[in-house]
Protein backbone atom coordinates (compact mmCIF):
# COMPACT_ATOMS: atom_id res chain seq x y z
CA UNK A 1 0.00 0.00 0.00
CA UNK A 2 1.58 3.59 -1.21
CA UNK A 3 0.01 6.95 -0.73
CA UNK A 4 1.46 9.64 -2.64
CA UNK A 5 0.37 13.12 -1.04
CA UNK A 6 1.06 15.98 -3.48
CA UNK A 7 -0.24 19.88 -4.04
CA UNK A 8 1.69 21.76 -1.35
CA UNK A 9 3.31 24.58 -1.92
CA UNK A 10 3.92 28.22 -0.46
CA UNK A 11 1.16 30.81 -0.34
CA UNK A 12 0.07 33.95 0.67
CA UNK A 13 -2.20 34.78 3.41
CA UNK A 14 -5.72 34.23 2.39
CA UNK A 15 -4.58 32.13 -0.80
CA UNK A 16 -5.48 28.67 -1.60
CA UNK A 17 -4.04 25.37 -2.42
CA UNK A 18 -5.78 21.78 -3.35
CA UNK A 19 -3.49 18.98 -1.69
CA UNK A 20 -3.99 15.24 -3.42
CA UNK A 21 -4.07 11.86 -2.02
CA UNK A 22 -3.52 9.20 -4.49
CA UNK A 23 -3.65 5.67 -3.37
CA UNK A 24 -1.76 2.28 -4.70
CA UNK A 25 -2.43 -1.04 -3.28
CA UNK A 26 -5.47 -0.03 -1.54
CA UNK A 27 -9.09 1.07 -2.24
CA UNK A 28 -10.38 3.96 -0.97
CA UNK A 29 -13.88 2.51 -1.30
CA UNK A 30 -13.42 0.66 1.98
CA UNK A 31 -11.28 2.80 4.42
CA UNK A 32 -11.71 5.95 5.54
CA UNK A 33 -9.05 8.81 4.41
CA UNK A 34 -7.70 11.65 7.06
CA UNK A 35 -5.61 14.36 6.71
CA UNK A 36 -3.14 15.15 9.58
CA UNK A 37 -0.60 17.94 9.66
CA UNK A 38 2.53 18.70 12.05
CA UNK A 39 4.28 22.07 12.57
CA UNK A 40 7.67 22.15 14.04
CA UNK A 41 7.69 21.86 17.16
CA UNK A 42 3.98 21.03 17.67
CA UNK A 43 1.96 17.94 17.77
CA UNK A 44 0.54 16.67 15.24
CA UNK A 45 -3.26 17.63 14.09
CA UNK A 46 -6.19 16.15 12.55
CA UNK A 47 -7.27 18.04 9.64
CA UNK A 48 -10.13 16.66 8.32
CA UNK A 49 -11.72 12.70 7.17
CA UNK A 50 -13.61 11.63 5.14
CA UNK A 51 -15.78 7.63 4.88
CA UNK A 52 -16.41 5.83 1.55
CA UNK A 53 -20.06 7.21 2.01
CA UNK A 54 -18.63 10.78 1.81
CA UNK A 55 -19.27 11.50 5.55
CA UNK A 56 -16.86 14.32 6.39
CA UNK A 57 -15.28 15.06 10.07
CA UNK A 58 -13.16 18.40 10.13
CA UNK A 59 -11.11 20.03 12.88
CA UNK A 60 -11.99 22.72 14.71
CA UNK A 61 -9.16 25.45 13.24
CA UNK A 62 -10.46 24.27 9.88
CA UNK A 63 -13.48 23.71 9.73
CA UNK A 64 -15.08 25.94 7.50
CA UNK A 65 -12.21 27.13 5.47
CA UNK A 66 -11.27 23.65 4.01
CA UNK A 67 -12.73 20.89 2.20
CA UNK A 68 -12.31 17.04 1.60
CA UNK A 69 -13.51 15.31 -1.24
CA UNK A 70 -13.44 12.11 -3.51
CA UNK A 71 -12.69 11.70 -7.35
CA UNK A 72 -15.76 9.79 -8.91
CA UNK A 73 -13.05 6.23 -8.88
CA UNK A 74 -12.28 6.98 -5.25
CA UNK A 75 -8.93 6.57 -4.82
CA UNK A 76 -7.84 9.84 -5.01
CA UNK A 77 -8.89 12.14 -2.24
CA UNK A 78 -8.50 16.06 -2.18
CA UNK A 79 -8.14 18.61 0.43
CA UNK A 80 -9.41 21.95 -0.66
CA UNK A 81 -8.03 24.56 1.47
CA UNK A 82 -9.39 28.01 1.43
CA UNK A 83 -8.68 31.18 3.25
CA UNK A 84 -5.06 30.47 4.15
CA UNK A 85 -2.98 31.68 7.37
CA UNK A 86 0.47 31.46 8.70
CA UNK A 87 -0.53 28.71 11.50
CA UNK A 88 -1.65 26.16 8.81
CA UNK A 89 2.06 26.14 7.76
CA UNK A 90 2.80 22.35 8.28
CA UNK A 91 3.75 19.22 6.76
CA UNK A 92 0.19 17.59 5.64
CA UNK A 93 0.29 13.64 5.45
CA UNK A 94 -2.74 11.72 3.81
CA UNK A 95 -3.46 8.25 6.42
CA UNK A 96 -6.02 5.58 5.49
CA UNK A 97 -7.39 2.89 7.49
CA UNK A 98 -10.46 1.97 8.98
CA UNK A 99 -11.14 3.77 12.63
CA UNK A 100 -14.30 3.56 14.37
CA UNK A 101 -16.03 6.60 14.68
CA UNK A 102 -14.73 7.37 18.36
CA UNK A 103 -11.08 7.26 16.60
CA UNK A 104 -11.44 8.89 13.06
CA UNK A 105 -9.48 12.05 14.38
CA UNK A 106 -6.58 9.81 16.07
CA UNK A 107 -3.68 9.12 14.08
CA UNK A 108 -3.73 5.87 15.88
CA UNK A 109 -6.75 4.69 13.62
CA UNK A 110 -5.01 4.77 10.27
CA UNK A 111 -2.98 1.88 8.98
CA UNK A 112 -1.34 3.52 6.30
CA UNK A 113 0.35 6.92 5.41
CA UNK A 114 2.31 9.24 2.96
CA UNK A 115 4.70 10.98 3.08
CA UNK A 116 3.66 14.70 3.62
CA UNK A 117 3.72 17.51 1.31
CA UNK A 118 4.72 20.62 2.92
CA UNK A 119 2.37 24.15 3.10
CA UNK A 120 3.65 27.26 3.70
CA UNK A 121 1.56 30.13 4.25
CA UNK A 122 3.53 33.42 4.33
CA UNK A 123 2.24 36.36 6.20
Amino acid sequence: VQLQASGGGLVQTGGSLRLSCAASGVSFRDYAVAWFRQAPGKEREFVAAIRWYSITYYGDSVRGRFTISRDNVGNTIFLQMNSLRPDDTAVYYCATGRPITSRIKSGSGYDYWGQGTQVTVSS
